[in-house]
Parts: C-alpha cells; sequence; structure tokens
C-alpha cells in the first residue's frame, strides 16, 4: 500500500511516496530538506541564492562554488553533453528576455510586447569550468538558467538520499519530474503521464527503477504583446522553441536524463522519434493537435 505527502518549493509541487507509511514522515524530512537547500542555493528568482550571485559576476573572475551549487552545474554540463547542446543552462539571459523573470505562479498571463530577436546562445562549452579549482568562470554577458535539468537532478538526489538513509522504496515527483530509488514494490510504481491532474488525456504506466520525465510547452505559457511563449529555448536561435509536440515523455536511468531527452525531442521536433530510438530511451510523444506517438520502445 503506497503513501505519499506533497509541499511546494522551487516552483512547483513535489510529492513523495513510499510503500512504508511508517516511513512516510522520515522520508518528507529528508525531501524537503533536499529540496529546499537546492532552492536557496540554485534558484535563479531569488535575489539571495548563490546562482544569482554567480550571474552577477559574468564576465568576471572564476568563482569558486559550492559543493551543492558545483553538482547542479555539472549534472546542468551532463544533460547538455547527452543531447549534444540542445538542453544548455547558457540560456538564462534568453529565458529572461522572453519574460520568464519570476517564479511561474507570479508571472502575469498577458503583459506588453517584447522585442525578441534571434541570436544564437553562448552554449555550455564556453563555460570555463575547473572541476579541480571547483570554480567557474561565466563568459560576460552569460547567465545559468538550471531549470532544464534542475527538478530533475533534484529529484534523482532527494529521492536516493531518502532511500539510503531509510532503507526503503522512495518515488519523489518534482513537477512532473519522477525519480525512484530503493527496494521496488510490489508491482513497481504506478504512474500517470498527462499533460497536468485535470487533463482528459493520459496513459497509466509502471516505473521499477530509473526516471520518467515529462516536458511539455502548454503548462508554462504566457502572453505578451498577444504573442504566446513558453519557457523551452532552442539554443540555435535564442528564442522559445517552435516544435509539433505539446509533451514528450521519457524514461531513462535517472530522472536527469529522462528530463534531458525529452526537453531535447521538444526542441528536435520531427527528429525526435528517430533520435530517441537510437538511443534506446522509451518515449511517449504527443502532437499538437492531440495525437499519440511512441518510440524507444515504449508501448500503447
Amino acid at each position: 500500500m503506497l503513501s505519499s505527502d506533497a509541499f511546494t518549493a522551487m516552483g512547483t509541487v513535489n510529492t513523495v511516496v513510499v510503500d512504508d507509511a511508517s516511513a512516510l514522515v522520515a522520508a518528507m524530512a529528508i525531501v524537503q530538506t533536499e529540496i529546499r537547500e537546492i532552492d536557496q542555493v540554485c534558484s535563479r528568482f531569488r535575489e539571495d541564492s548563490e546562482l544569482s550571485r554567480l550571474n552577477g559576476r559574468s564576465g568576471g573572475d572564476a568563482v569558486v562554488l559550492s559543493p551543492l551549487l558545483e553538482e547542479a552545474i555539472v549534472a546542468s554540463l551532463r544533460a547538455a553533453e547527452m543531447t549534444g547542446g540542445l538542453v544548455d543552462p547558457t540560456v538564462g539571459r534568453h529565458v529572461q528576455e522572453a519574460g520568464y523573470t519570476v517564479t511561474f505562479c507570479d508571472l502575469p498571463a498577458e503583459g506588453p510586447a517584447l522585442q525578441l530577436r534571434v541570436r544564437q546562445v553562448v552554449g555550455w562549452q564556453a563555460l570555463a569550468y575547473d572541476p579541480r579549482g571547483h570554480a567557474v568562470r561565466l563568459p560576460a554577458g552569460v547567465s545559468l538558467d538550471l531549470g532544464a535539468s534542475g527538478k530533475a537532478w533534484a529529484a534523482d538526489r532527494a529521492a536516493s538520499a531518502a532511500a539510503d538513509r531509510l532503507g526503503i522504496a522512495v518515488a519523489v515527483d518534482c513537477g512532473g519530474d519522477v525519480a525512484v530509488r530503493g527496494p521496488v514494490p510490489d508491482g513497481g510504481w504506478p504512474v500517470r503521464v498527462a499533460a497536468d491532474v485535470h487533463s482528459d488525456e493520459w496513459q497509466d504506466v509502471v516505473v521499477f527503477d530509473g526516471g520518467l520525465a515529462t516536458s511539455g510547452t502548454t503548462a508554462r505559457r504566457w502572453r505578451r504583446g498577444g504573442v504566446e511563449l513558453h519557457h523551452i529555448i532552442d539554443p540555435s536561435t535564442g528564442l522559445p522553441a517552435r516544435t509539433p509536440w505539446s509533451m514528450v515523455s521519457v524514461a531513462a536511468a535517472t530522472c536527469l536524463e529522462a528530463n534531458a531527452a525529452a526537453t531535447a525531442a521538444l526542441i528536435m521536433g520531427d527528429r525526435a522519434p528517430a533520435w530517441l530510438d537510437r538511443c534506446k530511451l522509451p518515449a511517449r510523444l504527443v502532437d499538437v493537435s492531440g495525437d499519440v506517438c511512441f518510440a524507444g520502445g515504449w508501448s500503447s
């Protein structure tokens, strides 16, 4: 019998699920501590976060990182390398220029027109990261946004912490990015894949290990000057990606890898199913008309 509880952090709802009800309180405490620390250190929406201070020193000398921020940045670089730069942490300034300057719950749905222009992002390989010195130097004008990998990495980290410390089966869902760790409960972890909790279209699946992540362009949208925008940036243009997909769900060995693949598939467009097949990453893709296709071994 699975038991769960939820809390809000990182601008989203985070859910903790265990198969031992007596461990739920302890698991919640561990996950809350992990995620709230990540939010305090890695949020670009908090002026006092370490990430905000780092972004404020772009173009300057290398900055020594705390272990937590370094781990988050390394995770974002892994996502960038895995996707050939389609999921890139150097999109921060482009996301802000598209109007995403505060947490989504505080973001006005409507606003005046923005002056957006096409320009390629600087790119993750331009970051001067020194693993021995635990430091990074941001090129001038570059702002990091860890949102594309951050929640998935947080789910992996928090689920591992709870499972390791308590010796239990645990699943952590950070706004649709699900990581599972520990002994597999009987029958696995049931997960409903849908655009949101009120959606009329969904698929129920079972996860046994690793992670399952969904990326989409429908949940986080806003309008500026009558133009609809969203938060997934195409590094080749620096603008919200133009994609045939409304949402992509991917299963992988970790939630970080699943999220990176799902986001890359959105940006990749029509080439995504073949890429996911080659990578052997089970995926479910929903196009803007609501039609569903599968790749990488995911079945209906």
